[in-house]
């Protein structure tokens, strides 16, 4: 009898420790939480290679842990249909502990039908290396008219 209280016990002790490390900062899928929505500072669209520019909005953003890292991805919504070549270019001037994409998009040929919300969505990612998320607390993605930034929690 005091062997079967003693063994349940310790499994209560043992489970209840897991409730901690399921909450903590070792636990990869707590590394950063929802994203927010920011107003960009009014820029320029100026075209970076290959006559890409700034995606209208940013709608959505996630950080996903990965084996190795993590990947950042990003839905945007341009103006009409049809844009393409869609990249997260890193931005070299961020403050320490932050990293800044640039959603750039290629602007079609002609003029496309604007259509709905829906059927303008590009979604784009990239992979960040658990060496490259190291110190780092926020990451955001800028685009024309606003940006998405997530914390890590």
């Amino acid at each position: 009898m005091r062997k079967a209280v003693l063994a349940g016990l310790a499994s209560v002790m043992l489970v209840t420790g897991c409730a901690s490390v399921r909450d903590s900062r070792f636990n990869p899928f707590n590394w950063f939480g929802a994203s927010r929505e920011q107003r960009a500072v009014a820029q320029a669209a100026a075209a970076v290679d290959g006559g890409r520019v700034p995606v209208d909005q940013v709608t959505e953003l996630f950080v996903e842990p990965t084996t190795g890292g993590a990947i950042v991805r990003a839905k945007g919504l341009p103006t009409t249909q049809g844009w393409y070549k869609a990249e997260l270019i890193r931005e070299a001037e961020a403050k320490p502990g932050e990293i800044v994409f640039r959603f750039v998009v290629k602007r079609p040929q002609g003029t496309p039908p604007q259509g709905t919300p829906m059927s303008r969505e590009v979604t784009v990612a990239t992979f960040l290396t658990s060496f490259q998320l190291e110190g780092v607390r926020t990451i955001t993605v800028t685009g024309a008219q606003n940006a998405r930034s997530t914390r890590r929690r």
